[in-house]
């Protein structure tokens, strides 16, 4: 017996993918990737990013590595839902600075029949799990961990280490407020810091 769900489409060939990991891990070089890719194939795409990201760009999503794509700034993810049109594929970077109503986004995406694509970190700086990034974790179908390099000893970076005396959650940085850590040196870090 098949059950209605509100939004689900029975012959939908939707899907959540989930790229997470530390800073400098290369979470948005590779969902600039797949979307290259999914741009290629001559599949419609639009990218979404939290409007607070203004690091390098106000609209555009762009990577350590300079490389971009244009992108629609929103400010709460139910808006998401209101700006999609016709497409097949939605790519979501930045996504733990969202609200957490960005799960359910997602999943109403991908019940519609859009690939979707969410890239984030899935730690805070305290190594905490971080906004909605858990919950999407958890519905999605696919998850890729990505890794930096530890800047002190060389092994897989997951940590990323803040640098600052800030204690706000959220707090736009590159390699002058984070460095990213393995498990041993971030836990001797945070006890020096």
């Amino acid at each position: 017996m098949f059950l209605e769900r509100p939004g689900y489409e029975q012959n939908a060939k939707g899907w959540i993918e989930v790229i997470a990991g530390s800073m400098f891990s290369g979470k948005t070089e590779e969902l600039l990737r797949r979307l290259r890719r999914a741009k290629y194939a001559r599949q419609r795409i639009e990218i979404y990013k939290p409007g607070v990201d203004t690091r390098y760009s106000e609209t555009n999503v762009v990577s350590h590595d300079d490389n971009s794509f244009p992108s629609t700034p929103v400010s709460v993810s139910s808006n998401i839902l209101l700006l999609t049109g016709e497409v097949d594929v939605v790519g979501i970077d930045e996504a733990q600075f969202f609200d957490n109503g960005l799960a359910e986004v997602c999943n109403e995406l991908a019940n519609r029949g859009i690939r979707v694509i969410v890239a984030g970190l899935d730690m805070d700086y305290l190594g905490r799990p971080f906004g909605p990034m858990p919950a999407i974790m958890a519905i999605a179908e696919y998850v890729t961990k990505v890794h930096a390099i530890c800047v002190q000893c060389g092994d897989l970076a997951q940590n990323s280490f803040r640098m600052s005396e800030s204690e706000s959650l959220v707090l736009l940085g590159e390699t002058d407020s984070y460095m990213p850590l393995c498990r041993k040196c971030y836990n001797e870090a945070i006890k020096k810091h």
